[in-house]
This record gives C-alpha cells, sequence and structure tokens, in this order.
C-alpha cells in the first residue's frame, strides 16, 4: 500500500516540521497545522468513504444476491456485526499493534502500544499543532488511522463470503475480533509499517495485495475447512437469491476500489491518478478474461462471471497499482480473470472445500497473481523503487503460510468458548430465521 521504501527515503525531509524525538517516548508526533496538505488530507477523507462504501454496502449486497434467499439477512448482518466489532478493536488497539514501530526487540513483527484507544489522535496544541503518523507526516493521523480502518474492515469481511450459510453468528463475531488482533494487525505491520519485516525485506504491496487479498484468501480456505461443508453441498440446488444485487455490489466495489487503490499513495497527485487508471482497466480486463474463458468452458458468459472477473482484475492491481504501468494492469488483468477462472472452478474442486462464495479462488489467487506480477511489472520509472521477484514470493508464502496456521489457532479459541456451526435443523430452517428470527418478504 504505503511504498515504505520510498516513505524511508522521503521520511527526513516530510519530517521537517516535527519536533525533535516527538515520538521517542511514545507520544504524539506533533505538525503543525498549517503545515499539512489540505488537498491530500481531504483525497484521503474521500477514499476513507469510498473504501468503506465497499463493505458497507457492496460486499454486503455482492454477498447477499449470492447465498440463499433463506441466509440473506445473515449474511448481511455477518457483514455488519464484523464492521461494528473490527471498528471498536481498532480504536481500543488494533490500529496500535499495525502502525507503531513497535519494541526494539519486537518492533519487526508488531507495533506497540502507544496509540491505545486512539491516544493522542485528538490532539491539539495550543500552538495548532496537530498529530501525525511517521508513516503520513502531511495528513492528521485521525484521518489515516481511519484510512487503514476500511481496510481492517473489508479484509474481515470478505472471509464471511467462506462461511455463510452454515457459521453460528457469535462465533463469527468471536473470531473476526481474534483474527483481526492476532492475523490481520501483525500482517499488517510486517509489510505496511516501515519497521515490519517484509517492508525491509523490500516487499511491494501498494494497496493490500498481501495483507488484504492473500490473507483473506487463505483464512476463508481455512475456515471452510473447519466448518465442512454445508448441507447438501454438491447434491442440492444452491440457487443465488438475486444476482441484481450481486452486481450492485460489484459496481459498488468497483467504484469504492478507486479509494483503495488510488488513496493508497496517500497523496492527491500522479500517483494517484495513475493507480486510478490502472485500477480502472485491469477490472475491465478481469471481467473480459472471465468471460472468455467461461465461454471457452461451458459456451456462456454469465452476470455472475463477469461480476467475479470485474473483482479478479481489481484484486490483482491491488498490489501493483501504484508501481506499474497500464500496459502492465492490462496483463495482469487478463492473466487473473483467467486464473481466478480457474480458482473458483478446477482448483476449488480440487481442494473439496465448500468455500461457498469462492473467497480463496478470486481473492487468494487474485492476490497471489498481482503480488507476484508485482515483481515482474514494476516500472522504476514510476515509483524509483526496484522489485525483486523473490522478495515478493517470500512475502506470498510468509503471509499465506502466517494466516493458515494462525487462523486454526483462532478457530480453536473460538471453538472452546462458542460452537462455530449451527445445528442441521438450523441450517435446512436458514439462518435467517433460525438465528435473526427475520426473513424476507415473499
Amino acid at each position: 500500500m504505503h511504498q515504505t521504501r520510498v516513505f524511508r527515503l522521503l521520511l527526513p525531509a516530510l519530517l521537517g516540521a516535527l519536533p525533535v524525538g516527538a515520538w521517542a517516548d511514545g507520544g504524539p508526533a506533533l505538525a503543525l497545522a498549517n503545515t499539512l496538505s489540505g488537498a491530500d488530507t481531504a483525497w484521503l477523507m474521500v477514499s476513507t468513504a469510498l473504501v468503506l462504501l465497499m463493505t458497507l454496502p457492496g460486499i454486503a449486497l455482492f454477498y447477499g444476491g449470492m447465498v440463499r434467499q433463506i441466509n440473506v439477512i445473515n449474511t448481511m448482518a455477518s457483514v455488519v456485526g464484523v464492521a461494528a466489532v473490527v471498528s471498536v478493536l481498532w480504536f481500543a488497539v488494533a490500529y496500535s499493534l499495525a502502525f507503531t514501530p513497535g519494541s526494539a526487540d519486537l518492533g519487526a513483527f508488531i507495533g506497540g502500544l502507544q496509540r491505545m484507544g486512539f491516544s493522542g489522535l485528538e490532539y491539539l496544541g495550543s500552538a495548532g499543532q496537530v498529530a501525525v503518523s511517521h508513516v503520513a507526516p502531511h495528513v492528521p493521523e485521525s484521518v489515516f488511522a481511519m484510512f487503514q480502518l476500511t481496510f481492517a474492515i473489508i479484509t474481515c469481511a470478505l472471509v464471511v463470503g467462506a462461511l455463510v450459510e452454515r457459521m453460528h453468528f457469535g462465533a463469527l463475531l468471536g473470531f473476526a475480533s481474534l483474527w483481526l488482533l492476532l492475523v490481520y494487525a501483525p500482517i499488517a505491520h510486517w509489510v505496511w509499517e516501515p519497521s515490519g519485516w517484509l517492508a525491509k525485506l523490500g516487499a511491494l504491496d501498494f494497496a493490500g495485495g498481501a495483507v488484504v487479498h492473500i490473507n483473506a484468501g487463505a483464512a476463508a480456505l481455512v475456515v471452510a475447512y473447519a466448518l465442512g461443508p454445508r448441507t447438501g453441498y454438491g447434491r442440492e440446488p444452491f440457487i443465488p437469491f438475486n444476482l441484481g444485487l450481486t452486481m450492485a455490489g460489484t459496481g459498488l466495489l468497483w467504484v469504492g476500489w478507486f479509494g483503495f487503490n488510488a488513496g493508497s499513495a496517500l497523496a492527491a497527485d500522479g500517483r494517484a491518478g495513475l493507480a486510478m487508471a490502472v485500477t480502472h482497466l485491469a477490472a475491465a480486463a478481469g471481467a473480459m478474461a472471465w468471460m472468455a474463458a467461461e465461454w471457452l468452458a461451458r459456451r456462456r458468459a454469465s452476470l455472475l462471471g463477469l461480476c467475479s472477473g470485474v473483482v479478479a482484475g481489481l484484486v490483482a492491481i491491488t498490489p501493483a497499482a501504484g508501481f506499474v504501468t497500464l500496459r502492465g494492469a492490462l496483463v495482469i488483468g487478463l492473466v487473473a480473470g483467467v486464473a481466478c477462472y480457474w480458482g473458483a472452478t478446477a482448483l476449488k474442486r480440487w481442494l473439496r472445500a465448500d468455500d461457498s462464495l469462492d473467497v480463496f479462488g478470486v481473492h487468494g489467487v487474485g492476490g497471489l497473481v498481482g503480488a507476484l506480477l508485482t515483481g515482474v511489472l514494476a516500472d522504476p520509472a514510476i515509483s524509483g523503487v526496484q522489485a525483486s521477484v523473490a522478495a515478493q514470493l517470500v512475502a506470498c508464502v510468509a503471509v499465506l503460510g502466517y494466516s493458515v496456521v494462525m487462523t486454526t489457532v483462532v478457530l480453536w479459541i473460538t471453538s472452546r468458548f462458542v460452537s462455530l456451526r449451527v445445528s442441521e435443523e438450523q441450517e435446512r430452517t436458514g439462518l435467517d430465521l433460525a438465528l435473526h428470527n427475520e426473513q424476507l418478504g415473499h
């Protein structure tokens, strides 16, 4: 997301307005309000709203349209519930764990507790000073922290797609809480905090190919295996409730992704403009490639396939958005469309996991494709950063492995306190009635 190597080079100049040793004791780093960039702050605030729109209502509509009618309300409630829980925990401690340097011994792996409860973020000194983050010292830290919150929300919400129609609502909220703290926050620190070990290694992840998509995809696969297949999976037709809702959700994701990727430039500048352009082109290319693959395999092009192809292209361009040319984006989108179609069909059958809405097939596979192609196609003329395929591979393996292992641990801990899966009777009744005593009108 935040080109950490670039920021390390620019940091001394950017921090010229800050008092020496401003955060040496863990206190807030302060900058004079008139030294901050109004344009960058405004763009980041708009981007924050756009990324939140991707989850609420984007993911809720996208997922809600694909499940059966008896589970639409539960699916949407799951997305809203996760967003609420993640927001409170981000405020309480997760932001601090992800985006503060941490101790000398553990700082490469996890941040410190200096920003618990957003401590210092609301501070306005008597001299007109504003708290800023060392990662983005040209905007208020409150804005940066909120922008990062929207990424944490959507990452946790993506995992919902693998467990719909069979997981207890309370178990999901408990799982999401622990997963945010034990999986998402450490990985975000590794990649996006300049002191993180993958950032120091030179791994490039402009807006979340590894942190968001590989991470969520790996977790989704683990959850799907742990819960087991839905009752009747493979034997009964699971008819989507309303693909019109899924299309509406896709549109919100596509538009919101401009904030996701272009906002990750952390500035209203040329890189943000390029990130927006490559994002749109990759999405279109992903849709075309998925459509072509589906036509060759099944002699038809479906709306669901087009929507899935759009998301595949968006996922894959995410780590590369600030590093590649438009031609590179076209290649990434085309490759992702085909690869994710394979991930949601042949690979899914081979893995034998009921990943209900193909989170791993689209987000996991798309994230891997995008992260690796970033190492191949990144242009130093755009960012001044030299990419390394080896560093990208290490990041992919590390994030995938850590997410698999720790998601397993989080599920085990959650299962000690509450049953993960609903009963067969509740599943047959539908989770809308069984868990929420609500149902859609006929």
